[in-house]
């Protein structure tokens, strides 16, 4: 597969999930995740966006080490992404105007003029995807792998990696 394949196999996951589990680093050097969703997302230009609130510990843990993973998980067609990248905390108003939509107004009092709305950016570098491709056949290998005490001798799906 090409990397613009590969590229346009990842940007159409995101797309369709909409929701991430962003894990982040804290002070303590220990992992924190938090559910996101993604409101606008371009893996060619290098950028997946996020409102967020400012007083969270993602917030928080962006400030001291701004390297992030975004976990994505399709049970549709039982695919998996994981992408690496730099979290960059952005006060952009014209941005926040493009991204915004009622829904946020849920999770801010004041709407996007609420002092607590955090605009994130994060610039992937890297990224890994799975997908376990036909269930039947995936579970005709295994069982065969079981009975016969052997491992499977083909993949169970597609896996790549790619810096981007």
């Amino acid at each position: 597969m090409s990397k613009q394949a590969q590229m346009d196999k990842l940007q159409a996951m995101v797309n369709d999930i909409k929701y991430t589990m962003m894990t982040t680093i804290t002070d303590k050097n220990r992992l924190h995740s938090c559910p996101m969703n993604t409101t606008e997302t371009s893996i060619g230009a290098k950028e997946i966006w996020f409102i967020g609130h400012k007083p969270s510990e993602t917030v928080d843990n962006i400030k001291t080490n701004p390297e992030v993973n975004l976990a994505y998980a399709s049970q549709d067609d039982k695919s998996y992404l994981s992408i690496a990248g730099r979290a960059e905390l952005v006060e952009d108003k014209d941005k926040l105007d493009e991204l915004w939509s009622v829904m946020y107004n849920a999770y801010f009092e004041k709407g996007k003029e609420d002092p607590s709305v955090q605009l994130i950016k994060v610039v992937p570098h890297g990224a890994e995807y799975w997908a376990n491709g036909n269930a039947i056949a995936s579970a005709v290998k295994m069982t065969a792998a079981a009975v016969t005490d052997t491992a499977i001798e083909k993949s169970l799906g597609d896996n790549f990696s790619i810096e981007l």
